[in-house]
């Protein structure tokens, strides 16, 4: 007999026709997210299954499942699962790395220069039928070429992202725990503390992992050592920033605007970003090309099928850290 996949959202096509041919499925998924309840049961009836990061799996949930033996989490980043209690358990959790790298710091890009150059509401302007032409002072944004990008976290995701400041000239500085052993790329990239970086920076862009340590990284007290004129991308995840000290230094002029891509509470954002226009929002997609996640689909489906097999898992997390972004 197939073994039993829990999947608990729609994947794209070409993934689920190889998970069609070579598992039984608990039930078909469905492209909204599921109730705890339904979370919770499926896990239970499934000797694998492929999770995401709206589905909050608790120590309750992972002990009751007993008939599972991998949780393959369908993302980079697993703080929405309880790694300990399935550690303890004896559950394998594994990640989706390497794949989104690009696709994420693409995205980290369009949503900077869409941020500096207010391409959205220049393109609102023109839909409304409200744009009367050309104008000196129409929709004034900022220059990124030249500038000094900060970089908070210098994963796979930052480095890519740095890699790609090159073509902009950019200073590239850095901040993390500790310093790269050795700087790689077009240019020399610059360690900083995290004040400093603030302090330096004409473009602040998030890439570190949601962890104890990082819940609230940036909140009042560091984005007033920002320059007034600066912008903060976040497409890490939304914690990582407190978002109504954002809300307020965006009000107040503390900073000049800010791109999201993560919230605190998804899908929840937080009235007053909601309705300033020096603030970008996106729903969440970093990740969201096609290439990108088919590539995490397999991924999860050859940690799978390793595990199944009695093989190890070649993507399998330890306790010791939350992810790239």
């Amino acid at each position: 007999m197939r073994p039993t996949l829990y999947i608990s959202r729609l994947l794209p096509n070409p993934v689920m026709a190889i998970v069609r041919e070579r598992f039984q499925l608990v039930q078909e998924p469905l492209d909204t997210l599921p109730s705890p309840s339904a979370l919770r049961a499926g896990l239970c009836q499934a000797d694998a299954a492929i999770v995401t990061l709206g589905d909050r799996i608790d120590a309750a949930t992972i002990h009751a499942a007993v008939r599972l033996k991998i949780l393959a989490n369908y993302a980079v980043g697993y703080n929405n699962l309880d790694l300990a209690a399935a550690q303890a358990r004896g559950l394998i959790v594994t990640n989706t790395p390497d794949v989104l790298t690009d696709s994420t710091a693409d995205l980290t890009w369009a949503l900077l220069l869409a941020t500096a150059r207010r391409i959205v509401e220049g393109d609102a302007l023109v839909r409304s039928g409200a744009w009367t032409g050309w104008s000196p002072t129409q929709l004034l944004g900022t220059d990124v070429s030249g500038k000094t990008l900060g970089i908070i976290g210098m994963g796979r995701i930052g480095q890519a992202v740095a890699q790609r400041a090159a073509g902009f000239r950019m200073t590239v500085l850095y901040h993390q725990r500790q310093p790269l052993a050795a700087a790689t790329g077009p240019q020399k990239w610059e360690y900083r503390s995290l004040h400093g970086l603030l302090e330096e920076s004409d473009i602040v862009t998030i890439h570190v992992p949601l962890t104890p340590d990082t819940r609230h990284l940036v909140g009042a007290r560091e984005l007033r050592r920002m320059k007034p004129t600066a912008l903060l991308i976040n497409t890490a995840r939304g914690p990582i920033v407190d978002e109504g000290a954002l809300a307020e230094a965006l009000t107040q002029g503390t900073i000049a605007g800010a791109g999201l891509d993560v919230y605190e509470d998804e899908p929840v954002v937080h009235h007053t970003l909601a309705r300033l226009h020096q603030v970008l929002l996106l729903p969440h997609i970093g990740s969201a090309t096609l290439q990108a996640r088919v590539s995490m689909g397999l991924i999860c489906l050859d940690n799978i099928l390793a595990v199944l097999d009695g093989r190890p898992a070649p993507n399998q997390i330890h306790a010791h850290g939350g992810g790239d972004a």
